[in-house]
Formats: structure tokens, C-alpha cells, sequence
């Protein structure tokens, strides 16, 4: 006897990155990320054009970054409380509109205070973003899911520069349009996003105590650390010292400066898109330490290079243990967390990745007056290496 299947009973199960939900977040993901990488490009033509300096054009980033500082972890409470879209909603339309309301006012002080604004609504945005597809997605899934969404902010990262450049070229204020696009996505979390909302804890008072109880864990607090340092590494030896030594010492144009950057990027994006896959073979923990490693690797071959085109060797090595290492910290992190709690763990991650993105340059510039810009990419292989450390320690 011949059996058959028939047509309901066959499913074909299709690629996690064509589903909705994590299409919509991932336009989440890259509305967070285009506060400043967007709009540095306008800044020579906006200093020109408003008359301010190289200190007022800090002051238009700092008052965007602050304010995400503060509120990541006030918002990710609400979001614990009330639900991912409650706090998801308002805060792409308040990105969108005070965002969009920049490229409108030559009034430099004004300007200030809607950058502000703008951080507020930025916030939430990530965080929630990875908080909703640990929600949505169980397993393996999550890591998958997690990586692809790495991957597009690695893709954003790279092209959102070469956006606003382009858009600069018919005004300093047009990079400030693109926040706008924050508000359609605003509606389609609220009318496509299906996402599974935690339930709420009614006491905030008991739901604070039980948070805290949950966050006392080594593996969080390591985890935790983890984020900060790895961060410090990125924006100190790579985002801050890779560019004057590729220009410096190498004597490469803007463009080729670019090129090397667009590498890391890339090679960050292709990583972490794979990490599905390669979770198939290793656990998180071990991925986790093997993007260390690539990490220490690629920092302290840097001083050793000759030539430009040998250069790209580490810078690929260095893509592909970002790649890996900064969305298996969240998966595993996401894990620790009870689901009325994860927006919650998620946003503490978020703080301190921006206390390493502030503490990092400073660190290296010291480092750099001290021993020179070698000495910078060995302190970020030491760093790498004692995360190898760190991350055995928090994972055991």
C-alpha cells in the first residue's frame, strides 16, 4: 500500500529572516543605530553654514547619546510593566518627529534641545528591539534571529554614512529627514508586529525586588562586564585609533580609510548573519569566547602590518569576532532572563555598553600619550584576552 501525504501535512518551513515580525524589528534595530552615523558626514557644511565649532558639533552628539544612557533602563521597566509596544510606539514617533523637526530650524540652541528629544525616543529602540525577538523567538531561533538582526545593523553601520553623505550634498539639514521613516515602522509595530507580551507583574515595587533577585547571578554581572569592556575595545582601539593609523601611518586617502572600515562591517555583518548555522556546532558560550579570541587576534596583529593591503587581513578577522561575540552576549543574557523581567536585563546590557563607548577613547588616548598608537591595539588584545577570561568565569 502506497501512503501519500497530503498538502496540509506537508510544511515547508521558510528562512527566519523572510518572517514579519523580525522584518519589522529590523527596522527597528536600524532606526537606533542612524542617530549619529547618519548625520556625521554634514558636520564640515553645518559648522560652515551655522557657525559653530568642532565642541558644538560634540555637544550634538552627546545630547543625542545621554539621554539613551539615562532612559534605556527606565523605559525597559515600562516595557516590563506595560508591554513592548506601549513604550515601542511613542518612542519611534517621538524619534521620527523630533528627528524629522531637525532639518527645520537653523536655530542652533533649538536644535539642541530636539537632539535631546530624540535620544529620549532612541532609547528603548534596540534594546526592545533584541528584547522582542528573544520574546518571539525560542532555541536556536534566537540565536539566529539575533545574529540576522546584528547583521543588518553591521549593514546599516556601513551605508547609513554613504546616505547622509549623499544627502549632505544638497543641504547640511537633509541627513536630519531620514528619522522620519521611524514613524511608518511606528505603525507597523502597532498593527503587524505579533509579538507575545510578558505578563505584568501588577506591584512595581515587587516586581523591582524581583528583578534585582534575578539579576543577582554571576553569569549576569560577568556578562555585564563583559559588554562594557568589549565596547571600550571597539570604540577605543578600533573607532577611534583604526583610522589615524590607517591615514597616519599608511598614508591612505579618505576613501581607502573608508574601504577598511566598510571591511570590518562587512565582514561583522557576514558573521553575524552565519551564527544560526554555527550554532548548530558550537554552544553560545564557546562562541562567545572564540569571538575573544578573533578579537586579540586581529588587535594585536594591527601594530605588525606593513602595508595597507595586508592590513585588511586583521580588519576581517576583527569583523568576523564582532560578528560573533556582541549577539551571543545578548542571547546568553537573554536566557538568564525571565520573560517579565527581559526588557529589564536587556537595558542594564544597553547602559553598559555606552559607559564602554565613553570610557574606551579616553582610555586609549591615554594609552596613546603614554607608549604611541602600537601600544593602543596590544592594550585591546589584552582586553580581548582577559575576556576570554571573563567569559569562561561567567559561563562555567
Amino acid at each position: 500500500m502506497k501512503l501519500t501525504k497530503t498538502n496540509d501535512q506537508i510544511k515547508v518551513q521558510k528562512p527566519i529572516y523572510q518572517d514579519t515580525n523580525l522584518q519589522i524589528l529590523f527596522g527597528v534595530s536600524l532606526m537606533a543605530i542612524l542617530g549619529v552615523v547618519s548625520i556625521t558626514p554634514a558636520f564640515p557644511k553645518m559648522m560652515q553654514e551655522l557657525n559653530i565649532g568642532p565642541a558644538d558639533v560634540g555637544a550634538l552628539i552627546s545630547v543625542f547619546t545621554l539621554p539613551i544612557a539615562i532612559f534605556s533602563l527606565p523605559f525597559g521597566v515600562l516595557a516590563d510593566q506595560f508591554g513592548r509596544k506601549k513604550v515601542l510606539v511613542p518612542s519611534l514617533m517621538m524619534f521620527g518627529i523630533a528627528g524629522g523637526a531637525c532639518a527645520f530650524t537653523k536655530n542652533f540652541n533649538l536644535l539642541l534641545i530636539l537632539r535631546f528629544i530624540q535620544g529620549v525616543g532612541a532609547a528603548p529602540l534596540y534594546p526592545l528591539s533584541v528584547t522582542v525577538i528573544c520574546d518571539t523567538y525560542p532555541g536556536k531561533k534566537r540565536i539566529a534571529a539575533v545574529g540576522y538582526n546584528a547583521s543588518v545593523n553591521k549593514i546599516g553601520h556601513a551605508s547609513f554614512p554613504a546616505i547622509g553623505g549623499t544627502l549632505a550634498l544638497a543641504g547640511w539639514n537633509y541627513p536630519f529627514i531620514i528619522p522620519i521613516f521611524s514613524i511608518p515602522i511606528g505603525l507597523l509595530v502597532l498593527y503587524s508586529l505579533n509579538n507575545i507580551e510578558p505578563n505584568r507583574e501588577r506591584h512595581l515595587l515587587k516586581y523591582l525586588g524581583n528583578t534585582l533577585k534575578n539579576m543577582k547571578n554571576r553569569k549576569f554581572f560577568w556578562l555585564i562586564f563583559s559588554s562594557a569592556i568589549i565596547f571600550m575595545v571597539i570604540y577605543g582601539p578600533y573607532l577611534t585609533f583604526f583610522p589615524i593609523l590607517i591615514g597616519n601611518y599608511f598614508g591612505a586617502s579618505p576613501f581607502f580609510i573608508g574601504l577598511a572600515m566598510s571591511g570590518v562591517s562587512l565582514s561583522s555583518a557576514i558573521a553575524s548573519s552565519q551564527l544560526g548555522k554555527l550554532a548548530s556546532f558550537f554552544q553560545e558560550k564557546n562562541l562567545l569566547i572564540i569571538g575573544f579570541i578573533l578579537f586579540a587576534l586581529a588587535l594585536f596583529m594591527i601594530p605588525f602590518v606593513s602595508d595597507f593591503w595586508t592590513l585588511l587581513v586583521p580588519v576581517v578577522i576583527l569583523g568576523v569576532g564582532w560578528g560573533i561575540s556582541t549577539p551571543s552576549m545578548a542571547t546568553l543574557l537573554a536566557s538568564l532572563a525571565p520573560k517579565e523581567y527581559r526588557a529589564a536585563f536587556i537595558s542594564v546590557q544597553e547602559m553598559s555598553v555606552r559607559v564602554g563607548q565613553t570610557l574606551g577613547p579616553a582610555l586609549m588616548v591615554l594609552i596613546f600619550g603614554l607608549w604611541g598608537i602600537g601600544s593602543v591595539f596590544l592594550a585591546g588584545a589584552i582586553l580581548s584576552i582577559f575576556l576570554v577570561t571573563i567569559a569562561y568565569a561567567a559561563i562555567k
